[in-house]
């Protein structure tokens, strides 16, 4: 059974990169095991990587939930100067979400669920997992 995750990302640049994930992720890393490596627990047993080397091309899009998409595109924006990108959303489809990428071209998305029940229920599922002792 699968009970944890991770995910890594590569920067050419792993001091520009550490820095520009603190200010993506609002906080410092929960583990820096040796230089050109950091980790940052997203959501519990959930992991983002950050290491130095070549970015991969062609991966991704990671998405991130947000409870409201357009402000944090606001803040992206202005304080991480990565281009506007579009906020896409269709009929069929319960949230609304858009892609862009990090300065080493790294992949990323934001998406917002559209249904306020469903949004509340989602935050009360992860206020239970924060409160859950790990495997």
């Amino acid at each position: 059974m699968i009970h944890e995750m991770t995910f890594q990302l590569r920067t050419s640049d792993f001091t520009k990169g550490q820095a520009w994930y603190q200010s993506f992720l609002q906080r410092e890393p929960d583990f820096v095991p040796h230089e050109g490596f950091a980790e940052w627990e997203v959501l519990p047993g959930c992991w983002l990587q950050l290491a130095e080397g070549t970015p991969a091309e062609g991966s991704g899009p990671v998405r991130f939930a947000v409870v409201d998409i357009e402000m944090e595109r606001e803040r992206l924006v202005n304080e991480l100067q990565i281009e506007p990108f579009e906020i896409f959303q269709r009929e069929e489809v319960p949230v609304k979400w858009g892609t862009f990428a990090d300065p080493w071209g790294n992949r990323l998305g934001l998406f917002e669920y559209l249904d306020a029940a469903e949004k509340e229920e989602k935050q009360k599922r992860l206020a239970k997992l924060e409160k859950a002792p790990y495997l």
